[in-house]
């Protein structure tokens, strides 16, 4: 790459196209975008403000769980608004700096989310294997380190990408076939050597979402380990509820990205509007699931919201 002439010019503004080749069904594919947009933002505000305002709520996988939240509302508040307004508008023009912007908070969320999801297994472990410690070990001081921790380490991890982002001339291409904006997707209408960028993302993907993928199947098999050696039957049952909810997440989470990958390693010769679509339903599934599936699967949770929406009205 670095052998091509470079013209001068680098382009700063760009063109997302939505979902290319579905142009004429925008309209359509926009209604469930937007109601899983605003199911995110209702279910996921009201699960924070259930879990901050109720103190029998106030225990460590409820604090973590009120994190998970607040990041799905960053992540889906990060893509869907300009999803709309491309499909709504065709209003699909982007600056390099608000490309640059929304790569880097979606990026950064993503891992935030997976970090989240591995320390929620770690609380399931602690709950599991250290009952009577549960509560002295996971202190509001140690989860409050914690998830200062996970954001920073997903934003300092994504950082150095805007910089890698911002050294390159943009001269081959303004048309960016997708509804949002990616590192790589971005960085391939470069005319500079993009090896780096490249190299620099692998890294970034091993060591922040596949090594927290593999330390909570590794944090599952222990918690199996310690469950399977408890003599109750619905001791054992008990436990393993417990973690029920948090199994729906993970496989949520981490599902359709392995289908995406799978598909583009695999699927050449699947078409690139299913490739987009599929990108979306990684970004847009997880905020608007995981507060129905924590409302549903988890009594103290379901309590407290038939409590704030239906006895309070009476």
């Amino acid at each position: 790459m670095s052998g091509l002439n470079h013209t001068g010019v680098s382009h700063t503004v760009f063109r997302l196209l939505g979902i290319p080749g579905l142009e004429a069904q925008h309209v359509w594919i926009s209604i469930p975008f937007f109601i899983s947009y605003v199911v995110a933002l209702l279910g996921n505000s009201l699960l924070i403000f259930i879990i901050l305002t109720a103190r029998s709520l106030h225990g460590p996988m409820y604090l973590f769980l009120c994190m998970l939240a607040g990041a799905d509302i960053v992540l889906s508040t990060s893509t869907v608004p300009q999803a709309l307004a491309i499909f709504w508008f065709r209003a699909g023009t982007i600056s390099l700096g608000r490309c640059i912007t929304q790569l880097f908070f979606i990026h950064s969320t993503f891992i935030s989310e997976s970090g989240i999801l591995l320390v929620m297994a770690f609380d399931r472990y602690i709950a599991i294997c250290y009952p009577l410690r549960y509560t002295s070990i996971l202190t509001h001081s140690l989860i409050g380190k914690i998830g200062a921790a996970i954001f920073l380490r997903s934003y300092g991890t994504v950082v150095p990408i805007v910089f890698l982002l911002k050294r390159l001339t943009f001269c081959r291409n303004t048309i960016l076939p997708h509804s949002a904006c990616e590192h790589i997707g971005l960085a391939k209408y470069a005319c500079n050597d993009i090896r780096v960028n490249i190299w620099y993302g692998f890294f970034v993907l091993i060591s922040t979402v596949t090594l927290y993928a593999v330390l909570i199947f590794v944090s599952y098999m222990l918690i199996l380990h310690a469950v399977f050696h408890i003599p109750s039957r619905d001791a054992r049952l008990k436990a393993l509820n417990t973690c029920g909810s948090h199994v729906c997440v993970i496989i949520l989470f981490y599902g359709p990205g392995i289908f995406s990958a799978l598909t583009h390693r695999f699927g050449r010769h699947i078409s690139t509007h299913f490739h987009v679509l599929l990108a979306n339903v990684c970004i847009l599934a997880p905020p608007m699931l995981n507060p129905v599936i924590y409302g549903v699967k988890t009594k103290q949770i379901r309590d407290e919201v038939v409590h704030l929406l239906f006895l309070k009205m009476k």
